[in-house]
């Protein structure tokens, strides 16, 4: 049985976890293909157990990935008193996506989402899972150069937010008790009880 604030020990979140991991990077990706209209299995995770075949040069591709994530300082935490309580907490961290396109329209596919995401719309299922867009940064070339040929790669700076929210077990306090010591040096107990 998991830890409570009353069995003392380290405590785990009672509530689902939030979308990371390969769900996360589904979600972007879904995000991506939606908006430059890239077949699905063209955006494509940056790093992979074992990457997929690199497509041919004149086909147009994404591959992005979580370069870095920069949490807030502090949570918000409040004190839920229904049942027997919990503390819900908050918190808020900007990530850092690069997405770089491939492809004879690498350029326009990475202005495309870049505008893309400004759109209302486009951000819906991302606002569903606590995502939001910061900004798009700067827009790259940097092509590269395989088997004897220049490949064109745009980069694609994407700054997201999240709020990522956590419920833990922290239990009403149903009862004190203590001493209050006055400058004047009086000592005072009190005992308080849920009514």
């Amino acid at each position: 049985m998991p830890n409570t604030s009353a069995s003392g020990g380290y405590l785990l979140p009672s509530s689902p976890a939030p979308v990371e991991n390969d769900a996360f990077e589904d979600l972007l990706g879904d995000v991506i293909a939606g908006i430059s209209a890239l077949d699905r299995p063209l955006v494509r995770p940056r790093w992979q157990v074992k990457p997929p075949p690199m497509p041919p040069i004149t086909v147009n591709w994404c591959a992005f990935g979580v370069t870095s994530i920069d949490p807030d300082y502090a949570a918000v935490k409040v004190h839920n008193p229904d049942g027997e309580g919990t503390d819900e907490m908050q918190r808020h961290a900007t990530v850092a996506i690069l997405a770089s396109f491939y492809g004879p329209s690498a350029s326009s596919k990475a202005s495309q989402v870049s505008d893309g995401l400004m759109v209302d719309q486009n951000r819906d299922q991302m606002r569903a899972a606590g995502v939001t867009i910061l900004d798009c940064t700067k827009m790259r070339t940097a092509s590269d150069l395989l088997n004897e040929q220049w490949v064109r790669r745009v980069d694609l700076e994407i700054n997201l937010r999240r709020v990522i929210e956590r419920t833990y077990p922290i239990l009403n306090v149903l009862s004190a008790s203590g001493v209050i010591r006055p400058a004047d040096g009086a000592a005072q107990p009190f005992t308080l009880t849920e009514t």
